[in-house]
């Protein structure tokens, strides 16, 4: 397993939409594995490939702390295929803008159709937390972060603050 570098704003590969994997199959695991281990090495619940600069549809989360049950996820194409009519508003933060955080408004159930990590077509309901999250990562592979939900004058501010953010965090860490 490998630790993977995790991009940050405003690296325009964040920008790029994903591409469908064709097969779940040992490369796609192998790249599923490390994207964990670098989820978990950052603190992270969910990863998607777009933040460590692969253009593929995968996702990887770990909710298990905030819904039982919800250990390791290994997702390819993901696929939303229904969403509640009801909304709710959370904090979000993610690995990408680092330091930072804002409320999002996203839908409360969906279910999702996906390839697990053995290539088996999957369809699930998630709700809550898990729907949020998803929500979150799939935004990710079609070039979204969350702070494209907000106000233009916030995301700005929150990405500035992001970037100093990163940069005294790496100032600490070199002394």
């Amino acid at each position: 397993m490998a630790h993977l570098t995790v991009l940050t704003v405003p690296d325009l590969r964040l920008r790029s939409k994903a591409l469908p994997v064709v097969a779940v199959d040992d490369d796609i695991r192998c790249l599923m594995k490390d994207m964990l281990e670098t989820m978990y090495s950052d603190d992270g619940a969910g990863l998607a490939a777009t933040q460590v600069g692969i253009h593929k549809r995968v996702l990887v989360l770990d909710l298990e702390e905030h819904a039982p049950g919800l250990g390791p996820l290994k997702i390819a194409n993901p696929e939303i295929i229904w969403r509640s009519k009801e909304t709710q508003k959370n904090w979000e933060a993610c690995l990408s803008v680092p330091g930072q955080s804002a409320l999002v408004e996203r839908f409360v159930s969906i279910r999702l159709r996906y390839l697990d990590q053995d290539n088996r077509q999957q369809e699930k309901d998630f709700h809550d937390w898990a729907s949020v999250c998803l929500q979150h990562e799939i935004d990710h592979l079609d070039g979204i972060l969350y702070v494209d939900h907000l106000s233009k004058i916030k995301r700005q501010m929150l990405i500035e603050k992001a970037q100093k953010f990163k940069k005294n965090k790496k100032e600490i860490v070199t002394l």
